[in-house]
This record gives C-alpha cells, structure tokens and sequence, in this order.
C-alpha cells in the first residue's frame, strides 16, 4: 500500500472516529482520549514526512488537530448522549470540524506544502463537504 494511501486512511479514520466510537460499547473517557491521541500523533507524524514540516509547523498542526478533534469529540458526544440518531446531524458536526482543520492547515502550510496536502484527499473532501452544505440548504 502506498504512502498516500495510507494517509488518505487515516485522514478518513480520524474524520469518522466520532461514528465509529458511537457505535461501539461505551468506552470511558480515557479510552477515548487514548485513542484520539494515538490516530493525532500517527497523523501528524505522517504530514511531517509528506510535506517536510518544520518544528514550528509540527507544533500547529499538533495544536489545531488536538484542539479541533476534541472540540468534536466534545460534541458529538453531547449529541451521543441526547440520543441523537439522525446520521446527517453527525456529518454536519464532522464537516464542521473538517473544514476548520482545513481553514486552519491553509494559514500553517506554505504554498508547496498545501499543495502536496491538497494531493492527499484533502481537495476531494472539500469538494464533498462544499457538496454536501449546498445539498443542505
């Protein structure tokens, strides 16, 4: 398997990890935050090969994803736990998150960098979520 798909897996796994872990035994809040931080660390480990971060950028892309990815988790568990069963209520709150990562990526990666980013399946996912707001409205 090629690099670039296994950063497109693990892309996909970090975006749908609030439906899996939904659908799983309850697990606890370590558990859940274990898990969240072991795919972030596996994530950034995997832009930094690709796209040659520098430490400061390292640190940024580290930030964004654990600050984003816990403001999801935090959300989508209040959504979990007022027994919310609409799928598309959970793919309105991961596109949310999604594309402030992506916003957030933008501003952090030079032009070379967002370049090789976009290439990933980062502009594919933009183009979907793009898709799926304008099917919303």
């Amino acid at each position: 398997m090629s690099y670039k798909a296994i950063k497109i897996f693990w892309i996909g796994a970090l975006l749908l990890l609030p439906l899996w872990v939904g659908a799983q035994q309850p697990q606890t809040e370590e558990e859940e935050l274990k898990q969240m931080r072991e795919m972030i660390d596996r994530t950034v480990d995997n832009y930094t090969s690709l796209l040659d971060l520098d430490d400061w950028q390292i640190f940024y892309v580290d930030s964004i994803l654990t600050h984003d990815y816990e403001a999801m988790r935090q959300e989508v568990k209040g959504m979990r736990d007022a027994k919310m069963t609409n799928t598309e209520g959970y793919q309105r709150v991961q596109d949310k998150w999604a594309e402030q990562v992506y916003t957030a990526f933008q501003k952090v990666f030079n032009e070379e960098q967002w370049a090789k980013y976009l290439k990933t399946g980062a502009a594919r996912d933009k183009k979907s979520r793009d898709k799926r707001a304008a099917k919303r409205k």
